[in-house]
């Protein structure tokens, strides 16, 4: 066990928003951190044995489109319907293209480095989510059990 200590709480359940806690975890982990992430309401999606996450434009100002899109093409128009699924694929292809590993193979990454990786509880049960669909080598707990170990460590983030 580390003295350095690092908690992320996963919230969010699109392919943009799955990256950082991955990438986060499994570098302080390297870094040699003691390393928990607690996934809760949306972020569950990314503890799912089959991550099916998409990229939404809608709502996300700040994303880069393809052909200067984010210039002229209206915000609105990204509500059209399939525009989620293309972004999704040219999101999914641009990151391959520049050698981005998937959200599946940063997850294993976090799992072989030890990251302690928490599933919400109260939100599986909110949901009426089933425990088979999540990927093994997870917990479960409540939000008691990601405060023990956040009340300890030294950077704690919400994502």
């Amino acid at each position: 066990m580390s003295d350095k200590k690092l908690a992320i709480i996963a919230t969010k359940g699109t392919l943009d928003w799955g990256y950082p806690p991955f990438i986060l975890a499994s570098t302080a982990a390297a870094l040699g951190y003691d390393t928990e992430i607690f996934f809760t309401f949306y972020g569950l999606q990314l503890l799912k044995k089959k991550i099916d996450v998409k990229v939404s434009p809608l709502g996300n100002p700040g994303m880069p489109m393809p052909m200067a899109m984010d210039k002229w093409f209206p915000v609105l128009g990204t509500a059209i319907p399939g525009m989620e699924s293309m972004m999704t694929a040219m999101m999914k292809s641009k990151m391959k293209s520049k050698g981005v590993a998937s959200l599946e193979e940063l997850r294993s990454l976090c799992l072989e480095a030890d990251v302690r990786m928490i599933a919400c509880q109260m939100t599986v049960d909110l949901f009426d989510m089933n425990s088979k669909d999540f990927i093994d080598g997870i917990e479960f707990g409540g939000a008691a059990t990601f405060f023990e170990f956040a009340g300890e460590s030294d950077i704690t983030l919400f994502i």
